[in-house]
């Protein structure tokens, strides 16, 4: 199905200049997805140096807005490939005056040409496309296609959150980051019925909330 495109995309594009970093070149061929380094300068940014957190998958911005607004000790990258939606989260973050944000427009698998190695303090996977066909499990974020890139961004101790409404792709990622030496911890079958405190709710969330739905949460670390 094709996405309705936004009315007057092209001048609010220009006008999320100062927060919204386009891919230079995605050759969309996954092999060579990480080659040919084009490391984005963070300093030049967001104009001073802190930890980073890093989400893939952002959405139009509500977790990444109100992440950075909870933590101004550290800069967020928030990642998100559809010009519509992540241009909406640039807005988002604009009208709320949020300075330590910014939205990488790119596919997940473009993640290690643009950030360096051992740079990434945290990874949010947030309510990420299930792909339940078993010929689509590489496509999953947390398949061993996409565990490896992780590892090359994380620094040593570094975590992982997720958050699914999908209870095949929870066990599925459970099993994944298991068998690649991650640690699991703070599991949750039911999230917002549990005694977790500090969430922050996403567009998703809400919705499969609103449904009776569970949530399923991890968090998982390098040895």
């Amino acid at each position: 199905m094709r996405i309705k495109r936004l009315k007057h995309l092209d001048s609010r594009k220009a006008a999320c200049e100062g927060y919204l970093i386009s891919a230079k070149s995605d050759d969309l061929n996954f092999a060579t997805a990480g080659e040919n380094k084009e490391y984005i300068d963070l300093k030049e940014w967001f104009g001073t140096e802190r930890p980073l957190w890093l989400e893939i998958g952002c959405g139009k911005g509500q977790f990444a807005c109100e992440l950075a607004k909870r933590h101004p000790e550290i800069n967020i990258i928030a990642v998100e490939k559809n010009t519509n939606v992540i241009v909406q989260a640039c807005e988002k973050a604009m009208e709320q005056g949020i300075n330590n944000v910014r939205f990488l427009k790119c596919g997940a698998e473009y993640i290690t040409r643009y950030l360096k190695p051992h740079s990434v303090g945290r990874l949010f996977l947030n309510f990420s496309c299930p792909f339940p066909k078993k010929s689509h499990t590489s496509h999953r974020l947390t398949s061993p296609t996409f565990l490896p890139l992780y590892r090359e961004l994380l620094t040593e101790g570094a975590e992982i959150h997720q958050k699914t409404d999908n209870r095949q792709l929870f066990e599925f990622s459970l099993e994944q980051l298991s068998e690649h030496g991650f640690t699991l911890k703070n599991i949750s079958l039911d999230l917002h019925n549990s005694d977790f405190e500090g969430n922050i709710v996403t567009e998703y969330e809400q919705r499969f909330v609103s449904q009776g739905l569970p949530i399923y949460r991890l968090e998982a670390y390098i040895k």
